[in-house]
């Protein structure tokens, strides 16, 4: 199978969480699963080479937990990927492709045990292919590079099992979009598969009841809206920035930023920066230890270099607030700056986390 497939997959992310979606050129969509959106209508979407996108959910179907969503960007060099014609078969090998834990881009093979198990009154693939947590929402390619099913791994009790969406049910849906208006959220009713744009409590065409909270948004707590406006204060979008519940990491330049909440007590940020030099260390180190980078503290671990900033949560809603809020903005600039100035002046390379099209 073409390498050049996988390319077309690409990360969700969101204030929940993350997922995994493709990408469909013939209607320039991006496809993954309800539930990896549920909650949320603007999010983004991340591919192999840390470049994000702000997207947005324009349909959602419950029932066959699909949701499709459309990206910022220009995708026309993605390639082009077919969904299946063929059957699904027992004892076919299938490739698994998504962004498991969160964790990078990852393909695992396998082999499908039941084409068609009947579960919580829909039809899955199953496989034993490995599927994990943040799986969900990505593609099930056959050995012809063809889409056969869309991962799902909400199913906690199934050990040792994958489970997938088949194709057929994603070609249901994808039959009646012609009318979706695609800059603006919609539902799509399970009895009459009509859209919904605006907030109802039943389809307007048929008179079927929706899910309950279907059309609401989950907010923000007060700390995340805090974190969000110093991102904001770095040129960033947050959106774009947010990997999970109070949690965000982002580049700003060629630095990868890390923001998180540490034991309900501590708000960190933190930046890889560079990579000791194998040989001649003592003008970096020394620098390391005698650089004045006040409130920010560099730091090793292994060979890595890093730049990071903590407060106590107590700062956070104090009379320091405004100057915690200052610290974290101003840590995204210091660390785009520095990884440069260790590179020129001692020969450190650039983090795997760097960003390289930045440098």
């Amino acid at each position: 199978m073409s390498q050049n497939i996988y390319n077309a997959v690409f990360k969700v992310n969101h204030a929940g969480g993350s997922g995994s979606c493709f990408y469909l050129k013939s209607i320039n969509l991006f496809v993954s699963n309800f539930h990896v959106v549920d909650g949320y209508h603007n999010l983004a979407v991340q591919d192999n080479n840390k470049n994000f996108y702000l997207a947005k959910v324009v349909l959602v179907n419950p029932a066959a937990d699909i949701a499709l969503l459309s990206a910022e960007g220009d995708f026309s060099a993605l390639p082009d990927i077919s969904l299946s014609e063929v059957e699904t078969a027992i004892g076919q090998k299938i490739n698994v492709a998504g962004y498991p834990f969160g964790m990078p881009f990852t393909v695992t093979e396998g082999t499908v045990s039941s084409p068609k198990q009947l579960m919580n009154n829909s039809y899955y693939i199953q496989t034993d292919a490995a599927v994990n947590p943040g799986n969900s929402g990505g593609p099930m390619f056959d050995d012809k590079g063809n889409v056969i099913g869309i991962t799902v791994s909400k199913f906690n009790e199934a050990d040792n099992m994958g489970f997938g969406i088949p194709v057929a049910t994603l070609k249901k849906v994808l039959e009646e979009i012609g009318d979706l208006d695609k800059t603006t959220f919609n539902v799509q009713c399970s009895s009459c598969d009509g859209f919904i744009a605006n907030e109802e409590e039943f389809c307007p065409s048929c008179g079927e009841k929706l899910p309950e909270n279907i059309f609401k948004e989950r907010g923000l707590t007060e700390l995340a809206e805090f974190c969000e406006k110093a991102i904001e204060e770095m040129g960033i979008n947050p959106i774009i920035a947010r990997v999970g519940y109070e949690r965000w990491r982002f580049h700003k330049g060629s630095a990868e930023i890390r923001m998180f909440i540490y034991d309900r007590s501590y708000l960190f940020a933190t930046s890889p920066l560079n990579i000791l030099p194998k040989k001649d260390l003592e003008p970096v180190l020394s620098y390391l230890l005698s650089s004045e980078n006040k409130p920010y503290q560099l730091g090793l671990d292994g060979n890595q270099i890093y730049i990071s900033y903590r407060v106590h949560m107590s700062d956070v809603f104090s009379d320091y607030a405004e100057e915690v809020r200052k610290n974290l903005t101003n840590l995204a600039f210091k660390a785009d700056d520095l990884d440069n100035y260790l590179a020129d002046t001692y020969g450190c390379e650039f983090s795997e986390y760097a960003k390289k099209d930045a440098i």
